[in-house]
């Protein structure tokens, strides 16, 4: 599976454990978030400000999704933070940053009439 999420250039992918220690990381992830160092075994918490540690810990406290978009350095983007689960066990996080345009098409999907 690394392959893919290597594969996905503009996608940055965080997977942190229960505790906030993070497991995985993509490449993209690294640039954005470690200035290219992979900082596999480091806790979130000690890596972001208060409010936003307090949002994540209530996160993982309640196994909750979280979705926003930001803009960052001209870029509009999509953070998606969604629980992980290893069979019915809680693991914790992970983390989608993805880029998106600033004027980007919503459309409402109705189900086919049978």
């Amino acid at each position: 599976m690394d392959k893919y999420f290597e594969g996905l250039k503009g996608v940055a992918i965080t997977v942190c454990d229960k505790e906030g220690n993070i497991l995985d990381m993509n490449a993209r992830s690294a640039d954005v978030n470690s200035e290219g160092k992979k900082i596999i075994g480091n806790n979130l918490f000690g890596c972001h400000p208060e409010r936003a540690a307090a949002i994540l810990k209530d996160l993982l406290d309640h196994e909750k999704l979280n979705a926003y978009t930001i803009e960052k350095k001209g870029m509009k983007k999509l953070i998606y933070q969604v629980p992980w689960y290893d069979g019915e066990e809680f693991g914790g996080l992970i983390e989608l940053s993805l880029p998106i345009p600033f004027d980007m098409p919503h459309y409402v999907r109705q189900p086919k009439e049978q």
